[in-house]
């Protein structure tokens, strides 16, 4: 891939507002965590203001001479604009200042290209790499010939450019296939612990948030827990047994991030599928972040892009212990559930809480009742019992089946959806 690290690379950022007069500062400071969780040396942040982009540089020509000034004057390599750039406008921002230029999805794939562990998340980071990639190849670089020997690899009247692209298309579908086997082995290891009956509890959040901290103390596993925006990328499970209630399995996932690239989330589909089929989801929030609400929105925005909105919630406030008064507690709304837990994970305050309201949540979770299936619904049957949802079968004299089931409400809700089950 053309993926660099840029430990050495002189970077100017380049941070455009649109409507505003000043610079939305937290916008800001999370663009330059990300660069620095690249490895960039930044050497300067230019701020403008936009109405909207113009087509061919995004920016105007007084502002692109004054950055070029700037990339000679300070000696820059690399200029990453916190906004997502066209193709064309990528590359006539690298004639017009003469050195490379990033946006903000490229910034993104080049942090999760150093980040992955697995197998699985590194297919997903070259898949959505080598598609960004795919749109851009117009520079007749020369990355892949080198790569796979070029001469006598080119096909009759091929320029180097078609070489490249078929060679590209060639490596983006070889990926999507070997995902498409580690996607079955991991459904696999889902439908044993469905089988298991085994609810599953996922930890979602904005990055940096603390998940994997929260995860570290729940579990006592040793799982990176960084103060760095993407330091989990792989989904981790653990199996979990709380006093008095019965285990369960918790899975750590990738944090979310403000206008997290659309090809980022169609990648880590099936990370994120632990997400999906979770029965209830642990949503931790930074209690001590003046952007709290903005970061909500944006958790909720994307697990409403990959089907899990109407999931069961539970709201983790981390980090009490930065503010004023820290006081760990629980919060119940109007029907009395517990819909709230303010905790410190680092400081190992409130953990008790967290778990009063999973055993709560947990002994609530699983739908119960009585199906009816007549002898033409024995799919239904069958994929009742591959959820692992039967408790125990009648068969019905004049053909079909009573059977006493089990299920998650996610399980539930979509079976509703999908084959209009209903529990007697």
């Amino acid at each position: 891939m053309h993926h660099e690290h840029h430990h050495n690379n002189r970077t100017l950022l380049v941070h455009t507002s649109q409507h505003r007069a000043m610079p939305d500062m937290a916008r800001l400071q999370e663009f330059e965590e990300l660069a620095r969780s690249a490895g960039a040396g930044i050497c300067g942040i230019y701020t403008t203001n936009r109405r909207r982009p113009d087509p061919e540089f995004y920016l105007g020509a007084g502002k692109i001479e004054e950055i070029a000034q700037q990339v000679t004057t300070s000696d820059i390599h690399l200029v990453i604009f916190n906004h997502t750039l066209t193709p064309s406008q990528e590359r006539n921002l690298e004639r017009a200042l003469s050195c490379r230029v990033l946006d903000r999805t490229g910034l993104i794939l080049d942090i999760f290209a150093q980040r992955a562990r697995s197998h699985e998340g590194k297919l997903q980071v070259e898949l959505a790499q080598s598609e960004h990639l795919s749109t851009r190849l117009v520079r007749g670089w020369t990355h892949l010939e080198r790569q796979k020997g070029g001469i006598g690899l080119r096909g009759p009247g091929e320029t180097q450019l078609e070489t490249d692209r078929r060679l590209l298309g060639q490596r983006i579908s070889q990926i999507r296939k070997r995902l498409i086997r580690v996607e079955n082995q991991r459904s696999q290891g889902r439908r044993a612990r469905q089988r298991a009956a085994l609810p599953t509890v996922a930890l979602v959040g904005y990055t940096n948030v603390g998940k994997s901290t929260l995860f570290n103390q729940l579990t006592q596993a040793r799982v990176v827990a960084r103060n760095q925006l993407f330091a989990t990328l792989d989904p981790t499970l653990r199996r979990v047994s709380l006093p008095g209630s019965k285990p369960f399995i918790l899975a750590d996932t990738v944090g979310f991030i403000s206008e997290l690239p659309h090809s980022l989330v169609a990648a880590f589909k099936s990370t994120l599928q632990e997400v999906v089929e979770a029965d209830i989801l642990l949503h931790v929030v930074d209690a001590a972040s003046p952007n709290q609400t903005e970061q909500m929105a944006d958790v909720d925005q994307i697990l409403d892009e990959i089907g899990a909105a109407s999931l069961p919630k539970l709201l983790v406030y981390n980090k009490i212990d930065q503010l004023m008064q820290p006081e760990a507690t629980l919060t119940r709304d109007v029907m009395g559930m517990i819909s709230a837990v303010w905790l410190s994970a680092q400081q190992a305050q409130g953990l008790e809480l967290l778990q009063q309201a999973l055993q709560e949540r947990l002994s609530q979770q699983s739908m119960q009742g009585t199906v009816q299936l007549t002898a033409s619904q024995g799919r239904l049957r069958a994929q009742l019992y591959q959820l692992g949802g039967v408790v125990s079968e009648t068969a019905i004299e004049t053909g079909g089946w009573m059977l006493q089931v089990r299920l998650s409400p996610a399980d539930y809700a979509r079976l509703q959806k999908d084959c209009q089950i209903r529990l007697l």
